[in-house]
């Protein structure tokens, strides 16, 4: 929002006068967890772990700043700060209507990237700046001052400019429409690529089940992001979405993370579907917590989040931000927490409580710091999983064979005892080196302890755990390229890959959770798998084995969803008629394919996720339990007739569209 981009001493949210953390509820003091190599997801980017900074910032720059960061090793930084990017104007460092602090500018900040080793990503201005105006950056960023910088946005929280009733972006064009943005998207990138061509852009997104996303304003056809990709894909590099999770507790706040996994499959669908078939990228520009903020839960926050937008292939993600101001004081987890969503000390107060000394850092710092020692550039995520809910766990696997763990305890008051299994990957013997960090301290601790298959977490920590191979990782043939699926049907696939030697064979796996299930191999390039079920989100990954028995590293990972048949003797279409962000108004149009009637008829299907939830419907008798969903009408229905019925539903996370519908038992065609 944009009080938290305006001023240092701005409020971020209200979160109320006190935090509450829920009440730790009963669990076994044992969990295990299972690590899968052969499960391998996304390649960690030299961009991942990145922080916001703000021109009304006057530490922004500073070596002792930028030193922390590179201590912490953050490889992006974004500038000019949040809503501040739509008002600013590089070229005289202003931005009207706001403060800009002494020593901010554009050269400036550049300084603190090049001593921090990182990148920076820059937000052209959009609300109240020209194509031209971002261009002559470029020229001056690019080509006079030779920066490199590669990453720009157009634009920040342009979806909040009033076009959808709520404003707090700055947009002084007469159309705020999407059609509008993404018209400006394209002129802004023409302009821009003009100078230098080598310059990635990045197109402005809703966060699916994030306001404003799904809605369709009074004169448009069609939501935010099906507009601006279907007009602007050609032209963009990758897109931008922010995450505000707004948990009531602490415990629900950390288990907003779990959301990520779909949030971002969502996301790739609706590339997939309105770009074309583009390779985009995708940058999660602003994130934080609503819940401790500066404590352990923040922490906590902080690694999962970045750890699972990572392992699902997003490019950077970039905590808002680095310095904020105190806004309400409170203790959390037995810790003084100033409501401050900034990485470092600001050193203000409020209500007679003061923070730390300037640029002292907050927990979600040293989360950061965890991080960037867990998952470098190059590092690919590999599936790993936890049997309690109080426990999960990331794993990434080096090109030394190394393989490192992130293990996170989420319960404040007791310690876990884990227990660690392994497939596709051999831990030797050594005593491993652990990382940990714990409530209310304030430092990361590293020592040799536990085994590869035994580790203790203390309550409310981060753990990382470095492990070394029983064997040589010599000589493995190398990983396949990136799969693609095609041919895909209700039931069928055919998954192909490019070669990645000579005498190979290639295993393909299905992931499983945090386990793998062979599909099939063959010493060709691709693979017919059958006996799939309709409907269905798939995983896959390759593997390629030599003649010696040696298992190179898992392909990239490749996520398809199979169909609902081509034919049946019923036909379903399903349709979202009115969305409001976190609910909406749906209808199914059921029509009898077959020849013979039903007399009496029973649709059943399954949500995609846990986060949705029929609470009414009409025309026939409306049923939920867990994610099933059953459907009953009465009276009979003759062949070829229709009937239609609808339904109130609503999301707390991503709102995923079912696929598969059975009608009396039996899998419907889509209508």
């Amino acid at each position: 929002m944009a009080a938290r981009r305006f001023r240092l001493t701005a409020a971020v949210l209200v979160l109320g006068a006190s935090v509450l953390v829920a009440a730790p509820a009963a669990a076994d003091a044992t969990a295990t967890v299972t690590v899968n190599a052969r499960s391998g997801l996304s390649t960690v980017s030299d961009t991942a772990i990145g922080v916001n900074h703000a021109v009304w910032d006057s530490q922004l720059g500073t070596n002792e700043v930028a030193d922390l960061y590179a201590k912490a090793g953050v490889g992006m930084m974004r500038y000019p700060g949040g809503s501040y990017g739509d008002i600013y104007h590089w070229k005289d460092n202003t931005a009207p209507g706001g403060y800009v602090a002494p020593n901010t500018d554009f050269d400036t900040f550049m300084g603190g990237v090049r001593r921090a080793g990182a990148q920076p990503i820059i937000i052209a201005d959009y609300g109240s700046g020209t194509p031209q105006e971002a261009a002559d950056w470029v020229r001056y960023a690019n080509v006079t001052k030779g920066y490199g910088a590669k990453y720009w946005e157009i634009g920040n929280e342009i979806p909040g400019n009033g076009h959808y009733g709520t404003n707090w972006e700055t947009d002084l064009h007469a159309d705020k429409s999407p059609t509008a943005y993404a018209n400006g998207v394209v002129a802004y990138s023409e302009a821009m690529k003009a100078v230098d061509p080598t310059v990635k852009i990045g197109a402005v997104l809703t966060t699916p089940a994030n306001w404003p996303d799904g809605l369709i304003a009074s004169g448009d056809s069609a939501t935010w992001n099906q507009t601006v990709l279907s007009i602007a894909a050609s032209h963009i590099d990758f897109v931008i979405i922010h995450w505000y999770p707004t948990g009531a507790t602490a415990a629900d706040e950390l288990s907003r993370p779990d959301q990520v996994n779909d949030m971002i499959y969502m996301v790739r669908q609706q590339i997939a579907r309105y770009a074309g078939g583009r390779d985009i990228g995708i940058a999660m520009t602003e994130t934080n917590t609503a819940v401790g903020m500066d404590t352990q839960p923040g922490a906590l926050f902080a690694a999962e989040t970045y750890a699972s937008l990572l392992a699902n292939g997003v490019f950077t993600v970039d905590w808002w931000d680095t310095h904020n101001g105190p806004t309400t004081v409170s203790t959390v987890a037995g810790q003084t927490d100033y409501g401050d969503s900034g990485l470092l000390s600001s050193a203000g107060c409020v209500n007679d409580v003061c923070e730390p000394a300037l640029n002292t850092p907050f927990a979600p710092y040293y989360a950061l710091s965890m991080l960037s020692a867990f998952a470098h550039p190059g590092d690919q995520f590999v599936n790993a999983g936890s049997n309690q809910s109080s426990v999960n766990a990331y794993a990434v696997r080096r090109a030394n064979g190394d393989l490192a763990l992130l293990l996170v305890n989420k319960d404040p008051d007791n310690a876990r005892t884990v227990a660690i299994d392994y497939a596709g990957y051999a831990p030797s013997n050594a005593v491993p080196t652990v990382s940990t960090f714990t409530n209310g301290a304030s430092a990361i601790t590293t020592t040799a302890a536990g085994t590869a298959t035994s580790q203790t977490l203390p309550p409310y920590s981060l753990t990382t755990v470095l492990l070394h191979p029983a064997g040589s990782t010599t000589g493995l043939p190398a990983a396949p390229g990136q799969p693609s699926a095609g041919a895909v049907t209700d039931r069928t696939a055919t998954i192909s890959w490019p070669a990645s030697g000579t005498g190979l064979k290639y295993e393909v796996y299905r992931q499983v959770g945090a386990t793998s299930e062979e599909l099939g191999e063959t010493t060709g390039t691709s693979l017919a798998v059958g006996n799939l079920n309709p409907g269905t989100r798939y995983t896959v990954n390759v593997l390629a084995r030599n003649g010696a028995g040696a298992v190179s590293w898992s392909s990239p990972p490749l996520t398809f969803t199979t169909t609902a048949p081509a034919q049946s003797t019923c036909s379903v279409r399903y349709a979202d008629t009115n969305d409001w962000a976190n609910g909406f108004v749906g209808n199914v149009d059921i029509t009898n394919t077959g020849t013979a009637p039903l007399d009496g008829w029973t649709l059943a299907y399954t949500w995609p996720t846990g986060y949705q939830q029929v609470t009414s419907g009409w025309n026939a008798t409306w049923t939920q339990n867990g994610t099933n969903v059953v459907v009953t009408g009465a009276g009979s229905l003759a062949p070829n007739a229709t009937v239609s019925a609808g339904f109130v539903a609503s999301y707390s996370g991503p709102n995923v569209t079912p696929v598969a519908f059975t009608l009396n038992g039996t899998v419907c065609s889509s209508g």
